[in-house]
C-alpha cells in the first residue's frame, strides 16, 4: 500500500512537475495563469504583504485564469486541485469546503473555517458561510491559508480563504467592458457581464451574473442571479475608501442521498420515499437564499510608520428550506466590523511590523419551522429566536532580519455568546458564554538559498459550535456543545528552481483535534451534533509546477491524509483508530497546459481520489475515482478588443462517482452521484 501511494505521488512529480496555476506566456488570455514572473506573486495573508516564497505560512494563491482553467463555471475543480483542500458539490449549488480537515460537521454549508471577501467577513457570527453566494466571474484572485489561523482571524481550525474582486496589478483603460456565456449538458447556462471605470484616484466595477442548471439528477435544478459593485476612491494622500455591495438570489433543489444499489441501477434518482417518509421530489426539497451584503473599508496612513484599516459590514439573508420532515424559514441579520493598526519601521538590516486590532460580529436569526405540505408551509411546529455574538482582539509581531529570517508571532483572545429562546413555548431565554479562548501562533522562515526557504509553524485553532449546530434541523437546542480545539505543528520547504521554471511547496503537519464536533442523524434523517473524542490529523502536501518550454507547462498536487479518530466511542462502540469519516486517504491531481502561437490553447486535469469512509465504524467506503477534465480554445487579440471561445469536457472517463457524500446516513443513503461525461462551450469578450 505504501509503495502504491509513493508511486502515485512521485511518478507525476517526475513526469508532470508543476502546480495548479498554469504557466505560459502572457498572451494565453483566459486559459493560463500569468506567471512569467512567478516570484512576484504577493501574499496578503497575516498582513504579510510579502512574496510567496518569503511568507512564513502554508498559503496557496490563484488568479482568475487559474480558477477558470477547466472551463467549468464553478470553483470546485480549481479548489480541488489544491493540496489539502476538498470542495464537494452534492448537487448544483450545494457546496461543502474543507481545509485540511474533515467534513464531519458539514451536512451542508461551509463551517470550521473563515472566509473574507475584499477584507469583509463573509463568515457570520454564527459560524456559517454561504459560499454559494460567490460566483467565479466575480473573483480576480484568492488566497487559501491552510491550517489554524485563529491568531489573527478568529474562530477556525481548518484555515482561512481570502477572496479578492479587484486586480490592482493590472492598469486598466479608463472604460472597459467584459461579457461571457457558457452553455452545456444538463441545462447548463452561465452568463456574466461587467463594466469598469478607472481614473486617477477612482476605480469602480459593476458586474452581473446569471447561472442555471437543470441538474443531472431528479430534483436538482439550480438557479442564481447576482449583481455586485465594488469601488475604491482616493480621498486624499493619506486615505482611501473602498466599498462593496452584493445581491444574490439563488435556488437549488436538494435531491438527497441514495443507496449504493440505487446509484448502480439509476444514478439520476433523487431520495426515494419510504414506508414512513415522503420522497425529496414529493416534498419539493430545496434551498432558497436571498442575500444583500454591504461593506465599507477605510485605509488611513496616520503617520510615516503607522496606518489603520477599518471595515464595517451589514448583511441580511432570507432563507427558506422545504425539507423531508419540515419547512424552515430563517430571517438573518448580520453586522459587525474589524479594525487593525499597523506599525512598520526599518532599522538597518531589520524590518519590524506590528499589527493589533479587533473584530466584532453579531447575528440575529428568527428560525421558524412548519409542516411541509408538498413544498408549501403547513402548521407551525415551533419558532425560535437565536442570537450570536463573536468578538476577538489580536496582536501580531513580525521581524525580517538580514533578508534571510522571518519570524511571526501572534495571539488572539476570543469571546462568544449565544442566546436562544423558543418563542412558541414562551420559554425564558437561555444564554451560553464561551469566553477567554486564546489562540496563539508562531512561525519561522529561513531562506536557505536565494529562492528556497524552509518554514515551521506552531498554532492553536478552535471552532465553537455554529448556530446551525446549537439549534440543528432536528429542532432541539444543544447548549452544552463545547468548542473543538487543537494544536497544529508544521514543517515545510518551498521556493523556485531553475531560473523560476520550477515552483514547489512540500510540507508535513500534525494537528490533534480535541472535543471534535461530529454529526448524527435521527430516524427521520434530521441531523444533530455531539462532542465525541478527538482526531489525529497527520498529513503531507506536495505541489510542484514546471514550465518545460515557453508553450507548455505541467503541474502536480498531492495530499496524503491518514486521519484517524482518537478516544471516540458512541453507544458503547469504540471507533478509536478508525479512518476519519469523509476524508480520502490520498488525492493526486495532475495537469497539462499548452499554449501555441496564434492563440490556440488546451488544458487537461486528472483528479485521482482514493476511497472515502462513509461511516464512523468504517463499514462502508465510497469507491475511488478518476475525474478527467479538459478544455481547448482559441483567443484572438486586437488593440482594444479580444475574444475567446472554448470547448470543455467534464468526467471524460464517464466515472460513476459521488462528488459529495452524506456521511453516517441512515438507510445507507450515502451517495449523491455526479454527472456522467458531459461537454460545454463558451465565449468571452473584452473591450475598452
Amino acid at each position: 500500500m505504501i509503495l502504491r501511494i509513493s508511486a502515485t505521488a512521485i511518478l507525476p512529480l517526475i513526469v508532470l512537475p508543476a502546480f495548479a496555476q498554469s504557466l505560459g506566456n502572457s498572451r494565453t488570455g483566459d486559459t493560463l495563469t500569468r506567471i512569467t514572473q512567478p516570484d512576484t506573486v504577493i501574499v496578503t495573508a497575516f498582513n504579510s504583504a510579502s512574496r510567496w516564497k518569503e511568507a512564513p505560512a502554508a498559503v496557496f494563491v490563484a488568479d482568475q485564469q487559474a480558477l477558470a482553467r477547466t472551463g467549468q463555471p464553478s470553483l470546485v475543480p480549481a479548489l480541488n486541485a489544491v493540496a489539502g483542500v476538498r470542495m464537494e458539490e452534492r448537487s448544483p449549488g450545494s457546496y461543502r469546503l474543507s481545509l485540511r480537515g474533515s467534513l464531519l460537521r458539514s451536512p451542508f454549508g461551509v463551517r470550521n473555517l473563515k472566509v473574507y471577501w475584499n477584507d469583509i467577513p463573509l463568515t457570520d457570527a454564527g459560524g456559517n458561510t454561504y459560499f454559494n453566494l460567490v460566483d467565479i466571474s466575480q473573483l480576480q484572485s484568492l488566497e487559501i491559508i491552510k491550517g489554524p489561523a485563529a491568531s489573527m482571524y478568529g474562530a477556525n481550525t481548518g484555515g482561512v480563504v481570502l477572496l479578492h474582486s479587484d486586480d490592482n496589478s493590472v492598469l486598466p483603460a479608463k472604460h472597459s467592458w467584459q461579457a461571457g456565456v457558457t452553455g452545456g449538458a444538463y441545462g447548463l447556462f452561465h452568463e456574466n457581464a461587467g463594466y469598469r471605470y478607472a481614473d486617477t484616484g477612482v476605480n469602480i466595477q459593476v458586474s452581473q451574473v446569471h447561472y442555471q442548471r437543470d441538474g443531472y439528477r431528479e430534483q436538482s435544478r439550480f438557479r442564481k442571479d447576482g449583481v455586485q459593485a465594488t469601488g475604491t476612491i482616493r480621498l486624499n494622500r493619506a486615505q482611501q475608501l473602498s466599498v462593496m455591495g452584493l445581491y444574490t438570489n439563488l435556488m437549488y433543489q436538494t435531491p438527497g442521498g441514495i443507496t449504493l444499489q440505487q446509484m448502480q441501477t439509476n444514478p439520476r434518482l433523487a431520495r426515494q420515499k419510504t414506508a414512513t417518509l415522503p420522497s425529496a421530489a414529493d416534498q419539493q426539497a430545496a434551498i432558497y437564499n436571498s442575500t444583500v451584503l454591504g461593506g465599507i473599508s477605510l485605509q488611513s496612513a496616520i503617520s510615516r510608520h503607522v496606518s489603520n484599516t477599518t471595515v464595517i459590514t451589514l448583511n441580511h439573508t432570507n432563507f427558506r428550506n422545504p425539507f423531508i420532515t419540515n419547512y424552515e424559514k430563517r430571517n438573518e441579520w448580520n453586522y459587525g466590523g474589524r479594525t487593525a493598526f499597523h506599525y512598520f519601521v526599518q532599522q538597518g538590516i531589520a524590518q519590524w511590523h506590528v499589527t493589533a486590532g479587533a473584530e466584532w460580529m453579531h447575528n440575529t436569526t428568527g428560525d421558524d419551522n412548519y409542516d411541509n405540505n408538498a413544498g408549501t408551509t403547513g402548521n407551525v411546529q415551533y419558532k425560535d429566536k437565536l442570537k450570536a455574538t463573536q468578538s476577538f482582539a489580536f496582536v501580531q509581531g513580525e521581524a525580517r532580519l538580514a533578508n534571510a529570517w522571518v519570524l511571526q508571532a501572534g495571539i488572539s483572545r476570543n469571546l462568544l455568546t449565544y442566546h436562544y429562546q423558543r418563542v412558541t413555548d414562551n420559554t425564558p431565554e437561555q444564554q451560553r458564554e464561551m469566553g477567554s479562548l486564546w489562540a496563539p501562533r508562531i512561525s519561522l522562515l529561513y531562506k536557505i538559498l536565494a529562492s528556497v526557504s524552509v518554514y515551521g509553524i506552531a498554532s492553536r485553532g478552535f471552532s465553537p459550535p455554529s448556530l446551525a449546530e446549537v439549534r440543528p434541523s432536528d429542532g432541539n437546542y444543544y447548549g452544552d456543545l463545547q468548542p473543538e480545539h487543537g494544536w497544529n505543528y508544521e514543517l515545510g520547504v518551498k521556493g523556485f528552481l531553475w531560473d523560476n521554471r520550477i515552483q514547489f511547496d512540500v510540507n508535513g503537519y500534525y494537528f490533534r483535534l480535541q472535543d471534535a464536533i461530529v454529526r448524527r442523524t435521527n430516524e427521520t434523517g434530521a441531523e444533530y451534533f455531539v462532542n465525541a473524542g478527538g482526531t489525529s490529523q497527520k498529513g503531507v502536501e506536495v505541489f510542484v509546477r514546471a514550465r518545460l518550454a515557453s508553450w507548455i507547462s505541467v503541474f502536480n498536487s498531492f495530499s496524503y491524509q491518514p486521519y484517524t479518530f482518537t478516544n471516540y466511542s458512541v453507544d458503547n462502540k469504540n471507533y478509536s483508530d478508525n479512518h476519519l469519516t469523509g476524508v480520502p486517504r490520498t488525492v493526486n491531481v495532475s495537469g497539462l497546459d499548452i499554449s501555441i502561437p496564434h492563440g490556440w490553447y488546451a488544458t487537461v486535469q486528472l483528479n485521482q481520489t482514493s476511497s472515502i469512509p462513509l461511516a464512523d465504524d468504517n463499514s462502508v467506503f465510497a469507491a475511488r475515482y478518476q475525474l478527467l477534465q479538459a478544455k481547448a480554445g482559441y483567443t484572438h487579440y486586437c488593440k482594444n478588443f479580444n475574444w475567446n471561445v472554448f470547448l470543455a469536457g467534464d468526467n471524460l472517463l464517464n466515472q460513476v462517482y459521488s462528488l459529495g457524500n452524506d456521511i453516517n446516513a441512515l438507510g445507507g443513503r450515502y451517495y449523491n452521484p455526479a454527472p456522467g461525461r458531459n461537454l460545454s462551450v463558451g465565449m468571452a469578450v473584452r473591450w475598452r
